[in-house]
């Protein structure tokens, strides 16, 4: 049996011709992996939208590379491990980057030049960045077929290190850097990213929550009115104010809450059982403690729920303030539904959303010197998660459906 009989698939996002994947021993193309992502991208059109909310201020008779074919060479850029705009020097003239692009492989004309990015990028208009926030939570509502009933937010802010005097980096003392601050929510289910914000260097995470907690619920409430909205975050975002909110628009949370005496002496017990345990079996042992806690600066209690832990590492108690239902009476299914917060499961692959989004897309190479440049940048990179995480997402749904069959 021949190696191209094993594999082959067929593709019919290039409208001049039928593309054609299949197994050969000869070493042709590296990034052929992009091209079913590519296919899935003409299917949904998720590019298609991100280029049409985009405003194109150039004079048209000069325009020789179209908004789409430079949005595609940056999202499929990314996806293929060239973040930066300097690596499409060598990719504008990629025959499958320019197949992806919607040009023929054997077009003369190459592709954008890195400055052209650079000037697309900076040409970027306050309304076209407005566009893109509706756009990624419209993109997110239409990826179900069927209302959900459960829907899962996990909110996490990533540190973005920056050189030079881009515009709105400032020193962090935490992170102890120069740096913008991302913040992106992603959901649970999907694993996509619905909502992100680049804030400057110095600020808190928690800046505007709440205006963005609203306006995500109003979304998903005016379409699913009787979803139910859980939201999980870490310490970093245990604010009073957002409790509050939480809790006005009927939306269950689980937050990190930092330890204090108070918090220390109602686990005190659950802790010295936890180590005596330990001691005997000479196995990690954990216990729960749930309490009603109210801190001075809360307007009421709320609900606590203390982890207390031994092992070979030592003793650690972490606390999280919840309104899920139920968490008194089985802490800690709440305590380990906050631990997996921004995990991502793709097959046998877990990780966590905001490590691949910085660390695998490199989202944290926003290096243009106009703030608005690097927003846009940091749209880019979430619009290249989306695409993959768009796939596994279809991909569980269909599993899904074998598994009742079955």
């Amino acid at each position: 049996m021949s190696r191209q009989s094993v594999f082959k698939k067929s593709l019919d996002f290039f409208p001049k011709k039928t593309v054609e994947i299949e197994l050969t021993d000869m070493l042709l193309c590296s990034d052929a992996g992009l091209l079913p992502i590519r296919q899935l991208d003409e299917t949904l059109q998720l590019t298609e939208q991100f280029v049409e909310a985009l405003h194109d201020s150039r004079r048209q008779y000069s325009v020789q590379h179209t908004l789409g074919e430079m949005t595609r060479s940056r999202i499929y850029g990314i996806l293929a491990d060239y973040p930066d705009q300097n690596d499409h020097e060598t990719l504008r003239s990629d025959p499958l980057f320019k197949m992806i692009a919607g040009r023929s492989p054997d077009d003369e004309n190459d592709l954008a030049s890195q400055a052209t990015i650079s000037r697309f990028e900076n040409a970027i208009t306050p309304s076209s960045l407005l566009q893109l926030e509706e756009l990624f939570l419209d993109q997110f509502v239409e990826s179900f077929e069927e209302p959900p009933a459960v829907l899962t937010f996990d909110v996490d802010a990533f540190d973005d290190p920056t050189y030079g005097s881009q515009q709105l980096t400032l020193f962090h003392g935490f992170y102890n850097q120069y740096q913008y601050l991302p913040v992106v929510w992603t959901c649970a289910e999907t694993d996509a990213v619905v909502m992100l914000k680049l804030l400057w260097g110095s600020a808190t995470p928690t800046h505007g929550i709440e205006d963005d907690l609203q306006r995500l619920v109003a979304k998903l409430r005016a379409n699913w009115p009787d979803v139910r909205i859980l939201i999980r975050a870490d310490s970093g975002f245990s604010k009073p104010s957002i409790y509050q909110t939480c809790e006005e628009l009927k939306v269950e949370y689980l937050i990190g809450l930092g330890m204090n005496s108070k918090l220390k002496e109602v686990s005190e017990t659950r802790l010295c059982k936890s180590i005596e345990q330990y001691e005997q079996t000479n196995q990690k042992q954990r216990m729960f403690h749930t309490c009603e806690y109210q801190a001075k600066t809360w307007s009421h209690s709320r609900q606590v729920v203390i982890k207390a832990e031994a092992g070979p590492e030592g003793t650690n108690r972490r606390a999280i303030v919840t309104s899920r239902p139920g968490a008194a009476i089985c802490p800690e299914g709440a305590y380990d539904d906050y631990v997996i917060r921004g995990e991502i499961a793709l097959f046998l692959f877990i990780t966590r959303r905001n490590k691949e989004l910085k660390c695998g897309l490199e989202a944290d190479r926003l290096s243009d010197h106009r703030y608005m440049a690097n927003l846009f940048r940091l749209n880019l990179h979430c619009l290249a998660h989306n695409l993959p995480a768009q796939q596994a997402h279809e991909d569980r749904g269909k599993h899904r459906i074998l598994l009742l069959e079955s």
